[in-house]
């Protein structure tokens, strides 16, 4: 028989809503034009149990085909799902390597934030459908707008084209297909604005409205660029920018706001003197733009920017929907990247958190080993855009490529969050802290006082699952998450022991997204004296252990 491949699976949508049937196609390919007859199965599973098999029997005659598949999933939500795509001849016999992947049942995309970017709303733009596509095929299900206004303090224009605050020619036009676009493709279209940003010419006409230094001086930004405004909730900036952000949700289709600040200043005086605490005023800000949400765009979302981790202790209980991280310094570590997620996991009693974390991808294992961490510990990276790009730069149109084992590592990465989301996504408990002293892999370090050079356990638990991520930092020549380091050191067959006391194990899972074929297989374990023996198969850079309790 002639060599057929499965090339990719595409799905429809970036997730379903309850009561909507999923919908996905395969793509495969033949070194041969001959005509043949063969089966394409569509094994479809949740966790560990297999739910259904589709098949098709294909009369294949060209060199590339696409099959299209269609299945109704209960409606229960958040729900992920895992796909296993393979070849059969007639006679039952395998004739492919299997390919998997993810896909989910949300009820809104913030049950579990998979944001992305766009930066290019230039006239004339052609690419609108290609670059959404590969965001759904990623899974991503939001897409925050990154300057796409006119001003900072005046959103829209009607001009067409218009000029930005950088010079740069802008088109709504492109922007409302682009939302358009994202919207058929199940993905939320997020506008970005900054709370208190707005240009110097708006400062010098409304210079009561600033926030001012000590000693009287504006508070300025970026080389003063722009001027930082006075963000309390009941002051004539934040009611001007409230105003602005109905005209956003009542003039074009976007699904909520999202919010930047600078980090800096972090204090403040009003025009008077009055001192200003952001911290204490910005969750009422926050607050304030989530009604103008409620009211006119219902079901929306508001999103902000806790730059460096700040102010999230104040913000995270909130009316914001998710918690919305940049990380800088002092959070340089991979081992950071856990602790930020899982505090703002408890300050926000559960709420989904996204980091953004930038680095340079090329030529380096960091894209991979952060997804690893972050998605491992119940949250989600924002670093996909335009098409296949990374996000490089807090100045997003600054994004880089990703080489194309990178891509087709991080597509992985992002069908495997999906599909064990139940396990280890953010409506699951972290349990690293509980299990600390309890895992050992004889031969290996796996101690949370190093950052590097060891194996890293992290560990999410639900009714009656304990899920183990191991992920591998050995070999690497330090433990910056932004710092290039090589491909981790592979490891063959070891052993992983569990401290367990009486408890009884039903059993044993495995499965790694560094494998092509990623469903739920059974490992060997053995218990005495209190202590769980398991024989792991080996570990590139992930791997998912999961302990099923009788």
């Amino acid at each position: 028989m002639n060599k057929v491949t499965i090339q990719t699976i595409h799905f429809e949508k970036a997730y379903f809503h309850p009561g909507e049937p999923a919908k996905w196609s395969v793509i495969i390919s033949s070194d041969s034009s001959k005509e043949m007859t063969i089966r394409l199965v569509s094994r479809i599973s949740h966790l560990d149990r297999i739910i259904t098999e589709i098949t098709q029997d294909i009369v294949f005659n060209r060199n590339e085909q696409q099959v299209e598949f269609t299945w109704q999933p209960p409606i229960d939500a958040p729900m992920g799902y895992g796909l296993d795509v393979y070849l059969e001849a007639l006679d039952g016999q395998l004739i492919s390597t299997i390919k998997s992947a993810g896909f989910d049942v949300l009820e809104k995309w913030i049950q579990m934030p998979r944001y992305g970017f766009l930066t290019d709303f230039q006239p004339g733009r052609t690419e609108i459908a290609g670059p959404v596509s590969i965001m759904a095929d990623y899974h991503i299900n939001a897409l925050q707008f990154y300057d796409w206004m006119y001003r900072h303090e005046q959103f829209l224009t009607t001009e067409e084209p218009y000029v930005d605050l950088l010079g740069r020619q802008l088109s709504r036009q492109v922007v409302d297909e682009l939302i358009d676009t994202a919207h058929t493709r199940g993905i939320a279209a997020m506008p970005y604005t900054a709370i208190y940003g707005a240009s110097i010419d708006f400062y010098r006409q409304h210079p009561d409205w600033a926030l001012y230094q000590a000693k009287g001086k504006p508070a300025l930004f970026g080389n003063n660029f722009m001027a930082i405004m006075d963000p309390r909730s009941d002051g004539p900036w934040m009611r001007y920018l409230l105003n602005q952000f109905e005209e956003i949700l009542t003039q074009t289709q976007f699904d909520g706001i999202h919010l930047d600040q600078y980090g800096d200043p972090k204090v403040g005086y009003d025009i008077d003197g009055n001192f200003i605490d952001l911290a204490v005023e910005l969750p009422k800000s926050i607050n304030a733009t989530k009604a103008v949400v409620d009211k006119f765009k219902p079901g929306g979302a508001v999103v902000f920017n806790c730059v460096t981790n700040w102010p999230t202790e104040q913000v995270a209980n909130s009316n914001e929907d998710i918690i919305y991280i940049e990380v800088w310094p002092p959070y340089t570590s991979f081992t950071d990247l856990h602790a930020l997620i899982i505090s703002a996991q408890n300050l926000g009693q559960g709420k989904p958190v996204v980091l953004a974390a930038y680095l340079h991808p090329q030529g380096s294992a960091n894209p991979q080993i952060n997804d690893a961490i972050i998605f491992a510990s119940g949250g989600t990276h924002i670093e996909l855009g335009e098409g296949n790009n990374y996000l490089a730069d807090p100045y997003f149109p600054k994004y880089e490529s990703l080489s194309k084992s990178q891509a087709a590592a991080i597509k992985r990465y992002y069908d495997f969050a999906v599909r064990y989301q139940n396990w280890i996504g953010s409506q699951t408990q972290d349990a690293t802290g509980k299990w600390n002293n309890e895992i050992s892999i004889p031969g290996f370090e796996t101690s949370n006082s190093l950052s590097y050079n060891k194996i890293y356990p992290l560990v999410r638990e639900t009714e009656g699952v304990t899920a183990i991520s191991l992920v591998n930092l050995l070999g690497l020549p330090g433990g910056d998450w932004n710092q290039p380091v090589p491909n981790p050191e592979p490891q063959s067959e070891f052993e992983l022991i569990l401290e367990i006391g009486d408890k009884k194990v039903a059993s044993i899972g495995f499965a790694s997204p560094d494998n092509e074929y990623f469903a739920i297989t059974s490992l060997e374990f053995t218990q005495e004296n209190g202590d769980l023996h398991i024989k792991v198969p080996g570990l590139n850079v992930w791997d998912l252990i999961i302990v099923e309790w009788e």
